[in-house]
């Protein structure tokens, strides 16, 4: 969802400058290491890693104000064709999305934007082990649409996400944009630069051309 149907990735990197990267005491993440990340699990990643000044309830919290007060309510946009894309894609395949963001954020970018019908709506919170960039979540995802991950395509932006894809089997599109133009997307079975050029690979993929 972050960074591909929306681009929340604008809104995160500015919150992390003024006060996530702020409260490490002990050197300045990169994006790289948390984008992608559940928030719960960014905290625990920072605590044990960089040392963080606040409680992880305070953390939460923070990140959750953020995302119904600025990011998902109003602030972020659609990929463009993305409407289309979705309907386009539902003549063929099961669509879903899997997502490192919780059921509450991703019910409000569902509802704003009109994406339902989905096959699959799974978050990192839903399963019990560790989210991106640990394979969990798109090895849940392929048992829960009673396939193997390697019959699935996935699109990440992060290379936390195109590690966890890729880890899992899936066929795994990187989806390239400004806002993550320097991100390693090595592990990726290919690279999609921006929304008309993904539109074209997804397309090709299941067979819409």
């Amino acid at each position: 969802m972050d960074g591909v149907l929306v681009d929340s990735e604008r809104f995160w990197h500015a919150f992390e400058d003024e006060w996530v990267f702020a409260e490490a005491t002990l050197g300045t993440p990169t994006r790289a290491e948390i984008t992608g990340r559940n928030y719960r699990e960014i905290y625990d990643y920072l605590t044990e890693t960089y040392g963080t000044t606040v409680s992880k309830e305070e953390f939460v919290r923070r990140y959750d104000e953020y995302a119904m007060d600025v990011v998902y309510g109003d602030g972020v946009v659609l990929m463009d064709g993305a409407t289309e894309l979705f309907d386009a894609l539902r003549e063929r395949v099961r669509v879903g999305i899997v997502s490192s963001a919780p059921q509450p954020w991703i019910t409000v970018v569902r509802d704003r934007f009109g994406l339902d019908p989905l096959d699959l709506v799974l978050s990192a919170e839903d399963i019990d082990g560790p989210g991106k960039p640990e394979p969990d979540v798109y090895e849940h995802a392929a048992a829960e649409l009673g396939v193997a991950p390697g019959e699935c395509v996935v699109v990440e932006d992060s290379y936390n996400g195109v590690l966890a894809a890729s880890r899992a089997g899936a066929y795994t599109v990187a989806y390239r944009t400004p806002q993550n133009e320097d991100v390693d997307h090595s592990a990726a079975d290919e690279v999609a630069e921006g929304p008309e050029e993904l539109r074209a690979t997804l397309a090709r993929l299941v067979g819409l051309e």
